[in-house]
């Protein structure tokens, strides 16, 4: 296998790993609490151990397809609908995009609910605008209720969702609630329901830790969380004695494992710095020895490198010698 393929499929492994890792850790209902007062208008106020209750079973991590039809999985059981939030459908020419973490919260009233969705992103995509991809995302939270939690033309039973957008390495903390409005062009009816419905939160998280303060104590939990900068114990730290998080054996794991990979993805990419740096020296040397009249033969002595080597870098810089 060609080196550079090998390279890139080890970082990838590390990268891929690294994300799973850090979506586990956030998928601990104590996590989500804390995430949840702080962006859901009905548990505004209230402290995390408190909201966790109201998190319902375990949260989906990785598991639940965002492609149409492949959201809500129905499955016949003992003589019941039982219908679950997954299905084991897969695509032949394309993997399944799946969402992060995806879970249900019973309201305080006891009867009614809400679909929460948490992404996260190392950084904020180049090829499409997020609020695009979040706007896809709210839309099959509710398109995929049909069957699974309304059936035939019950729209009032459309559970209202929540995508939620965490974007590491941001120039500054921020957090934006997209939401829909009514604009009154004409008239003074009054439309009931429906503008609850679909709820988009981006929360930018910046590469410096804010101080602990009310404002951005939400900010400050989960840069620490996921940072690649601050070591096991300090993240560690930080969510135990500022945030009161009991940390158990497997969030102490997760954490470990984000950063032993985190620094192996550090000194990948400094390695690779420097192989790339050697890489471009050698290039000017031939080139430059090649510009003096230098044969080929020569150059493979002074460089140590074979002659189709030689040969490949002269072919590859024969634009920039014109």
């Amino acid at each position: 296998m060609d080196t550079e393929i090998k390279k890139s499929i080890s970082a990838a492994g590390m990268d891929a790993q690294y994300d799973e890792k850090a979506k586990c850790l956030l998928g601990n209902k104590i996590i989500l609490a804390h995430i949840l007062v702080k962006t859901v208008e009905e548990f505004r106020g209230m402290e995390p151990e408190d909201v966790a209750p109201y998190i319902e079973g375990e949260p989906f991590i990785g598991t639940v397809p965002v492609e149409p039809g492949q959201t809500n999985g129905i499955t016949e059981k003992s003589g019941q609908r039982v219908v679950g939030m997954n299905t084991e459908s897969s695509e032949i020419k394309e993997g399944l995009v799946r969402f992060d973490i995806i879970f249900y919260v019973r309201m305080k009233d006891g009867i009614s609910q809400i679909i929460v969705n948490l992404e996260a992103q190392k950084d904020t995509p180049a090829g499409y605008h997020l609020p695009n991809r979040a706007v896809f995302y709210v839309s099959r939270m509710v398109s995929s209720q049909k069957e699974r939690d309304f059936v035939k033309m019950d729209y009032d039973s459309i559970k209202p969702v929540f995508s939620i957008w965490l974007c590491m390495d941001m120039e500054e903390n921020s957090m934006d609630y997209m939401h829909l409005t009514n604009d009154r062009v004409l008239g003074h009816s009054q439309w009931e329901g429906g503008l609850g419905l679909l709820n988009i939160v981006l929360i930018g998280i910046s590469k410096e830790l804010p101080e602990h303060s009310g404002e951005y104590g939400l900010h400050r939990l989960l840069g620490a969380m996921l940072s690649t900068e601050l070591s096991t114990e300090e993240k560690l730290g930080i969510m135990e004695t500022e945030y009161n998080i009991p940390v158990n054996d497997k969030m102490r794991e997760d954490v470990s494992a984000m950063c032993n990979l985190s620094q192996g993805i550090r000194e990948k990419g400094r390695a690779e710095g420097r192989a790339e740096g050697r890489a471009e020296r050698e290039e000017r040397i031939i080139i430059n020895m090649y510009t003096n009249h230098f044969t080929l033969e020569q150059i493979a002595v002074a460089t140590g490198m074979d002659i189709e080597g030689i040969r490949a870098v002269i072919v590859k810089k024969e634009p920039e010698l014109v």
